[in-house]
């Protein structure tokens, strides 16, 4: 019997106006890093966001880790992170030597709860131990509730990092995801929603800091005929060639949103009428883009469990994988800090055990979603 084509969870989707793009820096021999690309793309990401500026950079980690540096985050100072989310979001912090401190999620929206956040504030800041900053990080396409999470760190006077990197082009409130932070972070990973095959964007409000991030991103060269240097820098800056990607990508976001959305959709209405299965909300105040369609299992209704699942999918070739576990869960984080959502209710615990991401792929065919939804209709259905 021959092997059915691989499912992905969300692999790269490419729209051919890429190629327009490649082929001028090829022909005018911007190959290398930096270019009319790179400028471009920055200007057309920071006008999609509507933010004041844009940097591009090699990674998301790159650019969260150049927002800590621009935010002064050294040795031994606190930094509140979600725990929810994967590695990439906090290990940054480790980088600059900084202690994290993590932060559950709310029941609502997946994202980090603001009653766990104004708790750990309370505390630390009654020990003279503020924070330098807090990672809110956006979970599989939505924001978070940044009307309260912001109210908090403002009150505070603590500056907000958002980690939008699964959240390109959702919304909060009226306003773009990567808008709410003192700095945004975007990835262009190869499984997010629009890729650059690798690399990541800073945007804020404040040029001044983003003309720091393009210094440090830069080896933090000095403007001098030789070269000289004074403070340490990075090789963080994104090549001319996949920015060239980034800009013809950026053009069919919206269209990539809208699928991922449909996708989402016919999953909620094949299995959200079998008892004991749920799908991450969303939030009232915005549009979730549905990078992920993620979804929880109730294990007192429905006998078969998450990696049931997902080994059952994987016998016909189809890629799914389980909710990110907490970082509080994590070996690298045993000894940090955790503030839960309620001192009796884990949320980020509950969501990793009974929750699952199922193939997004906007590469898929109606057909294969069909297949995937006949297969879970059956499996959680004890048929």
């Amino acid at each position: 019997m021959m092997e059915r084509p691989r499912i992905f969870l969300s692999s790269p989707h490419m729209s051919g106006l890429e190629q327009q793009y490649i082929a001028e820096a090829f022909e005018t021999n911007w190959v290398a890093p930096l270019g009319k690309n790179v400028d471009s793309f920055e200007t057309e990401l920071a006008e999609y966001v509507g933010s004041a500026g844009a940097v591009a950079l090699s990674s998301g980690t790159a650019a969260i880790h150049l927002a800590l540096v621009l935010l002064g985050v050294g040795s031994g100072d606190i930094v509140f992170c979600s725990s929810l989310t994967f590695v990439a979001s906090a290990n940054p912090i480790l980088y600059q030597g900084a202690l994290p401190v993590l932060i559950d999620s709310e029941p609502e929206n997946w994202n980090m709860s603001p009653e766990a956040l104004e708790r750990a504030l309370r505390e630390y800041s009654s020990k003279g131990n503020k924070p330098k900053a807090v990672i809110v990080v956006n979970l599989y396409g939505q924001s978070a509730d940044y009307a309260r999470l912001k109210q908090i760190c403002d009150e505070y006077e603590v500056p907000i990092i958002e980690d939008a990197a699964e959240s390109l082009g959702a919304v909060c409130n009226g306003k773009m995801s990567g808008r709410f932070g003192k700095l945004g972070v975007f990835s262009f990973n190869g499984n997010k929603i629009i890729t650059t095959s690798g690399g990541g964007m800073l945007v804020s409000d404040n040029l001044a800091l983003l003309e720091k991030a393009r210094f440090f991103a830069t080896q933090a060269r000095d403007r001098a005929r030789h070269y000289q240097h004074s403070e340490l820098g990075y090789n963080y800056r994104m090549s001319n060639i996949l920015a060239g990607i980034g800009r013809g990508q950026l053009q069919v976001l919206e269209q990539r949103i809208s699928r991922k959305r449909e996708i989402f959709e016919n999953y909620r209405k094949a299995l959200s009428p079998i008892s004991g299965v749920r799908f991450m909300p969303e939030a009232a105040y915005g549009r979730s883009t549905r990078w992920l369609t993620a979804m929880t299992l109730e294990p007192r209704t429905i006998a078969a469990s998450v990696t049931d699942i997902i080994l059952h999918l994987e016998s016909f070739n189809v890629e799914s994988r389980p909710v990110w576990k907490p970082l509080h869960l994590q070996p690298l984080f045993k000894d940090v800090k955790y503030y839960s959502h309620q001192q009796d209710l884990d949320v980020s615990r509950h969501l990793f055990e009974n929750g699952i991401c199922l193939p997004s792929d906007t590469n898929m065919k109606e057909e294969d979603q069909k297949f995937i939804i006949d297969q879970l209709t059956q499996l959680l259905q004890g048929i």
